[in-house]
């Protein structure tokens, strides 16, 4: 399997149209010249739709599609074909899917490198995210590439891109106002522990972080990279929109404490918005603060500011 002369040359990317797998595609292929291939591994995209327009731009700039079925066997075996590092970006509700691609990667003859879809909240920030319910099908995957003796023996190597939060959404309303928000149009804001730091990391540079870590195979091999984009705090970001928009704002503060009486009864009651509320108490809480961040183990690469993220904010908000 890969050694420290290891060099990515053939790379499949797995929810490469999602959300944030569209970012990693568009960081990966901005340096297509790098890499002798450059797949996608998908389900026909429905005719007409984003996807699809996506699909058929990634074919001009030289990408394989590969259409199949992710929970088939023969459509993944066949993909693996001539294939060294494997990237997944999969929605967070089918992320167990990554066992049999994992047991499948492990088996294959090609393939040597495999980033789990992790991107997001460090599930192993301390011993309470053992028991957050966000976290379980993360660990899962983890546990099972570093546990699973057939893995051991194979020598795949794995490497998780920790960002924390994705900054772009964590503006947004998830489900309680409490849990924190910014709505530009009627200049309201709703900030939780608004002097507590959180670590932040845009969608365009979690692609772009992960395009550096491929950069840097030896220094990501067997490791969680935690990265981000910047460091900030709610009274930060509050005092930027004031900045860039000039006038006053209405401000509701929250507490933790009034966020997990949300939080346990969104669960209680089984609203879709419940991880989301969990997770922006994980955040509130310092879950994403490190002593240090690894972005000058895959180079440095160059990352949004606060300015830009407040910035394209209200620019989509007009």
């Amino acid at each position: 399997m890969a050694d420290a002369s290891f060099t990515p040359r053939n790379v499949l990317i797995f929810g490469a149209t999602g959300t944030i797998g569209s970012f990693i595609t568009k960081s990966i292929v901005s340096a297509r010249s790098e890499f002798n291939r450059v797949a996608i591994f998908t389900t026909t995209p429905a005719a007409g739709s984003s996807k699809e327009q996506f699909v058929e731009e990634l074919k001009t700039k030289n990408v394989e599609i590969i259409i199949g079925d992710i929970a088939n066997e023969i459509d993944v075996v066949n993909a693996y074909k001539g294939i060294d590092t494997v990237v997944v970006a999969l929605g967070r509700g089918v992320i167990d899917a990554q066992i049999l691609l994992i047991k499948l990667a492990a088996a294959s003859d090609s393939v040597k490198w495999y980033f789990p879809s992790e991107y997001g909240t460090d599930i192993k920030y301390g011993p309470a995210s053992a028991t957050e319910k966000p976290h379980q099908q993360k660990l899962k995957v983890r546990a099972y590439l570093e546990e699973d003796e057939e893995i051991q023996k194979s020598g795949l190597k794995y490497t998780y891109v920790v960002t924390g939060p994705f900054a772009d959404g964590y503006l947004r309303l998830v489900g309680s106002p409490e849990a924190g928000a910014w709505d530009v149009k009627t200049k309201t804001a709703w900030l939780l522990e608004k002097n507590n730091k959180v670590s932040l990391t845009t969608m365009k540079d979690t692609g772009d972080l992960v395009l550096a870590a491929l950069r840097h195979p030896a220094a990501s091999f067997n490791k969680a990279l935690k990265v981000n984009s910047f460091t900030t705090s709610p009274a930060e970001i509050q005092k930027e929109f004031e900045r860039q928009t000039g006038g006053s704002w209405t401000i509701h503060e929250s507490s933790l404490t009034k966020v997990r009486e949300v939080e346990e009864e969104a669960w209680a009651t089984n609203r879709p918005f419940a991880t989301g509320i969990t997770l922006r108490r994980i955040w509130a809480e310092g879950g994403t603060l490190y002593e240090k961040r690894d972005n000058d183990v895959i180079g440095e690469p160059k990352t949004q500011t606060l300015e830009e993220l407040v910035s394209e904010n209200i620019k989509r908000s007009v």
